[in-house]
């Protein structure tokens, strides 16, 4: 019984296991649908019912799920604290807490229910090489962002004192021209808050040409990762 049913949960060539992994990805999808429908303003108490009970076969569904993987798992632990795990047990946890608290106090747990999203990256190869690509060039990620961050608050110390004389209401102090310098740099530039002093604009050019360069190096490198995920598993089809 334990083979047949780790056979079934475990992703794998049988026709039964790809059967199972449609059925799950249907239901993710259809959970996150009904998440979104529910936060229509005036629904009618009769879709509201119909939603619910969409939203408790799903997590009977996902649960039977989470408890079969941790039966048929070779290290119950390791699995429980692995990322799928972790995953498997946050998709369900909001609906055995709305049981003990009222979810209306206490929105954001609902958040909790997108992470049945991240389900999907266990049935889906191409989101998989993505996982196993940002794995692989976490090391230049995490210096990006230092790097990244380090910018972010230069050039909002560089900002405050160019425009704090000349507009303190937007640029009253260092925390307050980190949002500047946010926007900036990502060159979404909301045009909110923008320099009107010589200086702040000759620096803004700069900041933004900085932008321009940090915007595209994440692109770079985890291009660079993908191609050296998906290399191996093409070279072993050959």
């Amino acid at each position: 019984m334990k083979a047949d049913l780790k056979n079934l949960v475990e992703l794998n060539s049988s026709k039964r296991s790809k059967t199972f992994a449609i059925v799950i990805q249907l239901l993710i999808i259809l959970s996150v649908v009904t998440f979104s429908i529910e936060t229509l303003p005036n629904l009618k108490p009769q879709t509201r019912v119909i939603l619910n009970s969409i939203e408790t076969f799903c997590v009977i569904i996902f649960t039977f799920e989470y408890l079969a993987r941790i039966y048929v798992a070779d290290s119950k632990p390791k699995f429980i604290f692995s990322f799928f795990g972790i995953i498997d047990f946050l998709a369900i946890l909001p609906f055995y807490l709305s049981f003990g608290i009222d979810l209306r106090s206490l929105r954001m747990l609902r958040m909790f229910r997108l992470f049945r999203l991240f389900k999907l990256v266990r049935y889906n190869k191409a989101l998989r090489h993505f996982g196993n690509a940002m794995m692989m060039a976490k090391e230049q990620i995490i210096l990006f962002m230092v790097i990244t961050l380090m910018l972010i608050y230069f050039a909002a110390v560089g900002i405050f004192y160019f425009e704090n004389e000349a507009q303190p209401e937007h640029f009253s102090s260092i925390f307050d021209s980190l949002w500047w310098s946010i926007v900036t740099l990502t060159t979404v530039g909301y045009g909110d808050v923008y320099p009107i002093t010589m200086g702040g604009r000759i620096f803004t050019f700069f900041i933004l040409i900085i932008g321009l360069g940090i915007v595209a190096i994440p692109t770079g490198i985890i291009s660079s990762s993908l191609t050296k995920a998906v290399e191996p598993l093409e070279e072993d089809q050959a």
